[in-house]
């Protein structure tokens, strides 16, 4: 099933409106800002900067009336998003304690809402992603500010030119999933 979501001007679902069904990596042809949305399908990974970059977001079916008190910690206001396809069959990822796939590693194919705990690990800079789609998050239980991960090799988190989020350290990970809670 397609996702979708409406992203709106202002809060509260007011002013001008953008419905897609599809990435945008640059909203600002359609919209001069977005301080709010609705996803009717779907899920979505919103961005603060063009081209996914910046600070992003989890985004499932739900209404959204202003992204900023939700604690997103988005700067100014969504600028790009992205569609995540819903991904059937098992999940797979290993962790690297070091870059480049080195020091302590862990596989898993569930969420892991601690690294520390779990693994005893206290860092987590590089990792592989074999099957699924995952939402990685800066601190334990499922917090702070989060990156989207795809099928592929993330050798270096602080080099991956993520717009102001250099040096983010990865403590918690979930599987994307249709009936996930947040």
């Amino acid at each position: 099933m397609m996702g979708k979501i409406t992203f709106y001007e202002d809060r509260n679902f007011q002013g001008r409106s953008y419905e897609t069904t599809q990435d945008c990596a640059d909203m600002s042809s359609f919209l001069s800002r977005c301080h709010s949305c609705r996803v009717d399908s779907g899920c979505f990974m919103v961005y603060d900067r063009n081209n996914y970059m910046g600070n992003q977001y989890f985004m499932r079916r739900g209404e959204y009336p202003d992204y900023q008190r939700m604690g997103m910690g988005m700067n100014d206001c969504i600028r790009s998003c992205r569609m995540i396809p819903m991904h059937k069959g098992n999940f797979r990822m290993r962790i690297y304690e070091r870059e480049n796939f080195e020091g302590q590693m862990h596989e898993m194919m569930d969420d892991c809402d601690s690294i520390q705990e779990r693994y005893r690990m206290s860092d987590c800079q590089s990792c592989n992603v074999m099957e699924g789609h995952w939402l990685m998050y800066e601190q334990p239980h499922f917090r702070g500010r989060q990156m989207y991960m795809k099928p592929g090799e993330y050798r270096s988190f602080s080099q991956m030119g993520m717009g102001g989020m250099g040096g983010m350290r990865f403590m918690s990970m979930r599987r994307i999933m249709d009936n996930m809670s947040m």
